[in-house]
C-alpha cells in the first residue's frame, strides 16, 4: 500500500482551503438569519400599528460610512502585508479597529437618536417597527463584536510577526469576515431605507 506524504506547501494550502470553507458556511449561516428577520419584518408591515413615517437616524448614516471604511483599511493592511511591509500593516490594522469601534459608538448613537425622538425598542411606549430596527442593528453588533475579538488577535499575531508575505491566513481570513459584515450592514441599511 503506497502512502503520500504531504509536502509543507500542501499541508498550508489545504488548511487555508478549510478555514475558509468554514468561514464561508458560517456566513451563509448567518446569512440566512438575517434573511428570516428581514422576512418577518415585510410581513409585520402589514399589521395596523406598523409606524409609516418613522426615518433611520443619521448617525446609522455615519456609521455606514465607517464600516465601509473598515473594508478599505483591512484590505489595505492585507495588500501591505502581501508587500512585507509591516508598518503599513500595522498602521492598516489600527485604522480598521478605530473604525470598527467608531461604528459601534455611532449604532449606540442611533438608538439614542431613535428615543430621544420618542419612538422605544421595548416596553409598552414602543413600536413593532422600532424593535424590529433594534433586534436587527444588536445582531449586526453582536456580529461586528466578533470580528472586532477576531481583529485584536489579528493584530497581537501581527505584532509576534506570525504574518508576511508567504503567511496571510489570518489577514485574509479576517478581512473576508469583516467585508461580509460590511456588504450585510449595506443591505440591512438599504432594507430599512426602502422598506420602512
Amino acid at each position: 500500500m503506497a502512502t503520500t506524504i504531504m509536502t509543507a506547501e500542501e499541508h498550508k494550502a489545504r488548511t487555508s482551503r478549510s478555514y475558509k470553507l468554514l468561514l464561508w458556511f458560517a456566513m451563509a449561516s448567518m446569512t440566512m438569519m438575517f434573511a428570516g428577520i428581514t422576512s418577518a419584518f415585510v410581513v409585520s408591515k402589514s399589521r395596523e400599528d406598523w409606524m409609516k413615517d418613522f426615518h433611520l437616524p443619521t448617525a446609522f448614516y455615519f456609521s455606514t460610512l465607517a464600516i465601509v471604511l473598515c473594508s478599505v483599511t483591512f484590505h489595505l493592511a492585507k495588500k501591505a502585508i502581501q508587500k512585507d511591509n509591516r508598518a503599513a500593516t500595522t498602521n492598516f490594522l489600527w485604522a480598521t479597529l478605530a473604525l470598527g469601534i467608531g461604528f459601534v459608538i455611532l449604532q449606540f448613537v442611533g438608538f439614542r437618536q431613535v428615543m430621544e425622538a420618542g419612538y422605544y425598542f421595548t416596553g409598552p411606549e414602543s413600536n413593532i417597527a422600532t424593535t424590529f430596527l433594534y433586534v436587527i442593528a444588536v445582531l449586526h453588533l453582536a456580529h461586528l463584536a466578533g470580528g472586532l475579538i477576531s481583529l485584536l488577535i489579528i493584530i497581537y499575531n501581527h505584532f509576534k510577526q506570525k504574518y508576511n508575505s508567504g503567511q496571510t491566513l489570518g489577514i485574509e481570513l479576517g478581512a473576508i469576515y469583516w467585508h461580509f459584515l460590511d456588504f450585510l450592514w449595506i443591505c440591512l441599511f438599504l432594507f430599512l431605507y426602502f422598506f420602512k
